[in-house]
């Protein structure tokens, strides 16, 4: 993506296209370039159509390319949404996997978040019914474009609050960050909450409150409920600086009409009861004796950790963003920016308000920061312009432009921390891919007739349970997950009941993370067994690509071993580097020998 600076002082120079299809060109002398002062600047800025084609290829790379790097996205919602598509009048043929927040006795999850998703992969089911897997990418691919137009809005909105230059430097940020990578086709709330962040922040840049407002709403009700703390500042400058508190609650009171009221009549319907999800998540969550510290805790540093990793130095940039322009706001004229702007104390907050809320809380997760992402981009590229107008003011002070005299800050700052969300990407995919190829592989099987004619195939997990993609990754309904005791000492996942699955309280199932022991299967009914192999063992957790008497190793993949590889090698994939350094283990799909079947030929 080009990023030029044309000097001209006629307004009808023919250096400059006026009206080309992919750029635009803007010039300007010292202040933040806007989209409206077409004829004042001459800087060049991807159009949105041109910025949706380059978000799209990104996302559709991940749709594609990415893993599961959340089991609770697998067994959360990737397994109930199998159920929607596969099982009788309320799912299509199938079975899946059954969390205890979806047991109507507890409630946490919602039916309709899923129904809203899914509409279009349950159309192309009932048309073409194409396979398990196909679907899987198919649903993957809507979620990579929903997320690119939604980042197009953002991007237009940035261009008209904060400048051209900051809203590109935005784009390319989100283009090439590893966090954007992760998130953008990941199907889970914090994910669809990330979409409407973009859409709801847009809308508030462009000053459409009404829009804001509903749909900072729809993220808060229909994929999670503290998505909400994201709409403070827009309720704050609605009601406090607007004085429009008729129309904040004027359309409160709509978006509770159309998003909730109908959000409860889908739930309760699946749940056979009277159910608020949002409400039981609020309940489950802060006024539990329990809640989610019983699924682990971590220090305080994790953000900060996980943050460098996914957008490294934007990240950092993003944490010094109201630094920089409180220096740049003493040392640069106040003209320097539209009075008819939003406050950076206010317009910014919801990023800071995010941070410092989940900092604080003792169960960390990378998904929670997913909804403030975008944000990260916007506060990161916000820095670097600060830093370019500190240097113009202190260094250069005379010229047209701050932007002619340090493009040698902002050129560096876009290579590295671009090179280095590429760095992470690949270092993700070759580290960590593996299950999802594995899996596969029964797919291939089973398409090439290489397995015996069996009623029913049980696909046994051991420790490696948090890594199953998903059923949509098993061949068929013959095929059944089953889970072996390993290390792991918490509740697993049980399948739904075949009849009226959704409003059965199952057995078994407890809201405090108790192991259940109805949970693990027998190791002599597996025919496949998938396993890690990094050379260790347990009494519960044996190597089983060891037993050869008893396994034949079907499929093996190369899977970054975390305990043996320096923790600085595996952060970034760099050549030869990683090669030299990175420990891997094998992960394999093991057939037992009981069972004669014949591997794929690929």
């Amino acid at each position: 993506m080009p990023h030029m600076i044309r000097q001209r002082n006629n307004p009808n120079s023919p250096n400059i296209r006026k009206n080309g299809p992919k750029w635009k060109h803007l010039q300007n002398r010292s202040e933040a370039v806007n989209p409206s002062n077409a004829i004042e600047y001459g800087l060049s800025f991807p159009t949105g159509y041109t910025a949706f084609k380059v978000l799209l290829s990104a996302r559709i790379v991940a749709a594609i390319w990415s893993h599961i790097t959340d089991c609770d996205e697998t067994f959360n919602y990737w397994e109930p949404s199998f159920v929607f598509l596969y099982q009788g009048h309320y799912l299509l043929y199938g079975k899946g996997l059954q969390t205890w927040e979806y047991s109507p006795k507890y409630a946490l999850r919602s039916y309709t978040y899923l129904l809203f998703q899914l509409v279009p992969a349950l159309i192309y089911n009932a048309i073409l019914r194409p396979e398990r897997l196909l679907l899987f990418y198919f649903q993957r691919c809507l979620l990579a474009v929903a997320c690119s137009v939604c980042e197009v809005y953002f991007y237009k909105s940035i261009c008209r609050e904060f400048g051209i230059h900051v809203g590109r430097m935005t784009l390319i940020f989100q283009l090439f960050s590893a966090g954007m990578y992760i998130s953008s086709t990941a199907f889970l709330p914090s994910s669809f909450s990330m979409y409407m962040t973009m859409l709801s922040i847009g809308a508030w840049y462009h000053r459409k409150y009404e829009l804001a407002v509903f749909l900072t709403a729809i993220s808060s009700f229909l994929s999670w409920p503290f998505a909400a703390l994201i709409g403070v500042p827009i309720a704050y400058d609605m009601v406090f600086m607007r004085k429009e508190i008729g129309k904040f609650t004027k359309w409160c009171l709509i978006s509770c009409f159309i998003i909730l009221l109908p959000m409860i009549k889908i739930d309760s319907m699946y749940y056979g009861k009277w159910v608020i999800a949002p409400l039981n998540i609020v309940l489950y969550n802060v006024f539990s004796s329990h809640g989610p510290d019983l699924y682990g805790t971590e220090p305080w540093y994790f953000y900060l950790l996980n943050g460098f990793l996914n957008f490294n130095f934007v990240f950092l940039s993003a944490l010094l963003t109201p630094i920089a322009l409180w220096t740049v706001s003493k040392i640069v004229s106040v003209n320097a920016r539209n009075p008819a702007c939003l406050p950076y104390s206010l317009s910014l907050l919801p990023l800071y308000l995010w941070l410092g809320v989940f900092m604080l809380q003792s169960h960390k997760e990378e998904r929670f920061l997913f909804p403030v992402y975008p944000m990260i981009c916007l506060c990161g590229a916000l820095t670097v312009d600060a830093i370019q107008k500190i240097y113009f003011r202190l260094f250069v002070r005379t010229g047209q432009h701050y932007l002619h005299h340090t493009s040698h800050i902002v050129f560096p700052a876009v290579f590295i921390t671009s090179l280095l969300g590429v760095t992470r990407i690949l270092a993700l995919y070759k580290g960590y891919h593996a299950p999802m190829d594995t899996y596969m592989e029964l797919n291939k099987m089973s398409a090439e007739g290489n397995l015996p004619t069996l009623n029913y195939f049980n696909i046994c997990v051991g420790k490696e349970w948090y890594r199953f993609p998903t059923s949509f990754f098993l061949p068929n309904d013959r095929w059944t997950l089953q889970f072996l005791k390993s290390e792991f000492s918490g509740q697993l996942p049980k399948y739904y009941s075949q009849t009226d699955g959704t409003s059965v309280i199952p057995d078994y199932m407890n809201n405090e993370n108790k192991e259940e022991i109805t949970r693990y299967g027998n190791l002599t009914s597996c025919h496949f067994l998938v396993d890690l192999d990094i050379g260790q063992s347990t009494d519960y957790e044996p190597n089983y690509s060891s037993q050869v008497e008893k396994w034949v190793i079907v499929k093996s993949i190369p899977f970054l071993n975390n305990i043996k590889t320096s923790k600085w090698v595996k952060a970034f994939y760099i050549p030869y580097i990683w090669e030299r350094n990175a420990v891997y283990g094998t992960y394999n799909l093991l057939q037992a020998r009981k069972m004669r079947v014949q591997p794929s030929k690929y």
